[in-house]
């Protein structure tokens, strides 16, 4: 079928740069009606080699279906759309033309068989989120986007690194599960570990998105972390390594999260804390695990675009980001303040909501491997997310003191999103037979136990209790968080300049040395070249036939002899 060679991705991209050449109901009708098209195409794609091209001597297989790609390509999809509708009428043409280009290398990554397409679609993506950032306008969303493309770049290099060696020792350019046993397949680890997040290079994440516009932040939140979170489901799955990895990072989230006062960077650092789980979820590596990986990669899009959202309204409405600027806004924006509130509860994984059906699918899958040490730190951050996410953002933002602010809910294509994705949160927390239907395994797992319920609540009654006995701490002042991010951003930056002064002294001397020694060479040609030299002056005819004469008789003389 004609339709089988339509790369889903790659449609999205191409749309995408008709976006700038449209206006008015044209341009709304291309961005929301793109997404659902490629959605569509998605689940056209049959099983296998979908698409496939010659290069050099290898074999590309651009566009592979198989379930994995497909769940995520999906909710891809699905964010696109959202996004783009909650985008239309505040964002820049530039900002939602780079998202488009961004969701659809996303989909390209998710729907790519082997490691050359892969790599293609991931530099693609690392420049379409920079110029999301980078569109927000802002002196901020400037230095944020610089830093964000060096950080990426950089991985990009790490990875082709890895992709060129494990090419030449393999002889393939299959994408297919590897273990990290080499200098190639940890450089494509690494590769990985960049983009989502991973422990130490961690801090890219919440130093740029939060500089993002109100929608910016929104598109940001869904694609990167989670194609590295695909890709090492179909890369590494299994590799035990990643189990404590994505432990630190559920810890290093929670606690960064706890610490701050920007409303946007609390929920960026919440994005590390759920890609942990999803991480020591592929760590664990059983179908369980990777069936919950998946699942709650799904819900993690969907909530947690939910609160960015409803964070966003709050920054378009009132300019305001700081917690501490902020605080009664349920008075007046009772629709954004109940759509926050439904996705911190789908986040803490409250019972009915979309977190509770995919999140405890990992924590079963460490107890059924007896994994205790895992089990019990994963029940830890669970109440954190409950602590930071659940509880903090939305009291901070929407009720504690009255800020005496009294914006309205904003636009309708900006509420729409939010009722549509506050639906999701709670129809697949009600219902998740339907997103367990497209996972990679059949799902033998029953979320709804009086034991499960029942411990949950515990822990998120406690967790809320301990949230608001330590109130008077958990307030938060006008205060800065130094991260690992510092490194990069003052202190390499001195180093960087005592460098380029250092070097600029070097070079400065050895140009004078250079100018010194080349004026004396001048100085001694001139001497005997110049003017007023020896070989300059003017002789008589005389005194040459003599000098002639005289040359020819030793000539002469040197012949005979």
């Amino acid at each position: 079928m004609i339709i089988d060679a339509l790369p889903p991705g790659i449609i999205l991209i191409l749309g995408a740069l008709l976006i700038p050449a449209t206006s008015g109901i044209v341009r709304t009708i291309v961005v929301t009606g793109l997404p659902l098209i490629v959605a569509w195409l998605v689940w056209q794609v049959p099983d296998g080699a979908a698409i496939t091209a010659p290069f050099l001597d290898y074999q590309l297989t651009i566009v592979r279906g198989e379930a994995v790609g497909r769940v995520f390509a999906t909710v891809f999809a699905l964010m696109s759309f959202a996004g783009g509708v909650f985008a239309l009428r505040q964002a820049t043409v530039l900002e939602i033309t780079a998202a488009y280009v961004y969701a659809g290398s996303a989909i390209g990554v998710a729907m790519a068989g082997d490691l050359i397409t892969v790599f293609v679609f991931w530099e693609i993506m690392a420049v379409g989120s920079t110029l999301v950032i980078w569109a927000a306008g802002t002196e901020a969303s400037y230095r944020a986007s610089m830093r964000y493309a060096a950080m990426h770049l950089f991985g990009g290099v790490v990875l082709m690194v890895g992709v060129i060696g494990y090419v030449q020792t393999t002889g393939s350019v299959d994408f297919v599960l590897m273990t990290p046993h080499d200098f190639a397949t940890w450089m494509i680890l690494i590769g990985f570990l960049i983009n989502a997040g991973a422990p130490p290079f961690s801090a890219w994440l919440p130093d740029a998105y939060p500089e993002a516009s109100p929608s910016g932040a929104v598109f940001l939140s869904a694609f990167t972390t989670k194609t590295a979170v695909y890709v090492l489901i179909q890369g590494f799955a299994g590799t035990e390594f990643l189990i404590y990895v994505g432990l630190y990072m559920a810890c290093y989230g929670i606690i960064y999260a706890l610490l701050e006062n920007d409303m946007r960077r609390i929920l960026a650092y919440s994005i590390i804390n759920q890609v942990g789980f999803m991480i020591c979820g592929i760590g664990i590596g059983t179908e369980m695990a990777l069936n919950g990986a998946t699942a709650h990669a799904f819900t993690h899009i969907v909530y947690k675009a939910l609160l960015l959202m409803s964070a966003g309204s709050v920054l378009y409405m009132t300019n305001k980001r700081k917690c501490t600027d902020l605080g009664g806004l349920f008075q007046s924006m009772p629709l954004t303040c109940i759509c926050g509130i439904i996705g911190a509860m789908a986040i803490s994984s409250f019972p009915l909501t979309s977190g509770f059906i995919s999140k405890s699918m990992i924590s079963q899958a460490a107890a059924d491997q007896h994994l205790t040490f895992a089990w019990f730190m994963l029940m830890a951050a669970s109440a954190g997310v409950f602590l930071h996410a659940g509880i903090k953002f939305p009291w901070f933002v929407f009720f504690q003191k009255d800020s005496g602010l009294r914006p309205p809910d904003p636009p309708g294509n900006m509420r729409f999103s939010l009722i549509l994705f506050a639906f999701l949160c709670i129809a697949l927390g009600v219902y998740p037979d339907p997103l367990y239907a497209i996972l990679p395994y059949a799902v033998d797992y029953v979320p709804y136990t009086v034991d499960h319920v029942v411990k949950m609540l515990q822990l998120l009654l406690f967790s809320g209790l301990a949230f608001f006995i330590m109130l008077p701490s958990m307030k938060r002042t006008l205060t800065i968080s130094l991260d690992i991010d510092w490194f990069y951003r003052k202190l390499g930056t001195t180093i960087a300049i005592r460098l380029v002064n250092n070097c600029s002294q070097v070079r400065d001397a050895v140009e004078n040395l250079a100018r010194g020694r080349l004026n004396a060479l001048l100085a001694v040609v001139s001497r005997h070249h110049g003017p007023e030299s020896l070989m300059a002056r003017s002789h008589t005819a005389s005194s040459m036939v003599m000098w002639v004469a005289v040359l020819l008789a030793v000539y002469l003389l040197i012949y005979f002899i």
